[in-house]
């Protein structure tokens, strides 16, 4: 199984981004596909996932209304559409899957982070004040 984030890069706080996840090796419906985030020194954060199973969706508060998750089962991709960044977005943004997450337990494990076997290798995004 194999996951490659893709997209990140410098731009100004106002500006955007979209990160693209590439998903091969296992059956892209049967699991959910979460985007985390982590800070040196900070803990990681889930910033938003997708269930392939039945579509549900997870925003941490931090990006409700900027970020938008995206899935295309026939591309076997995960897309996160970034808008209105802000300096406190940068950070090194890895995609990650979780086998058969769904309904209100994508929220549960996307918010705590559990439940994702299989990493990407990250991408970085830096947004400048």
């Amino acid at each position: 199984l194999r996951l490659v984030e893709s997209g990140g890069g410098l731009v100004q706080a106002g500006g955007s981004l979209r990160l693209s996840c590439a998903a091969s090796g296992f059956r892209f419906d049967d699991y959910a596909i979460g985007w985390f985030r982590q800070v040196p020194g900070k803990e990681r954060e889930g910033v938003s996932c997708i269930s392939n199973v039945d579509g549900t969706t997870y925003y941490a508060d931090s990006v409700k209304g900027r970020f938008t998750i995206s899935s295309d089962s026939a591309k076997n991709m995960v897309f996160l559409q970034m808008n209105t960044l802000k300096p406190e977005d940068t950070a090194v943004y890895y995609c990650a899957a979780a086998f058969r997450l769904a309904e209100s337990a994508v929220q549960f494990y996307a918010s705590a982070g559990a439940a994702f076997d299989y990493w990407g290798q990250g991408t970085q995004v830096t947004v400048s004040s």
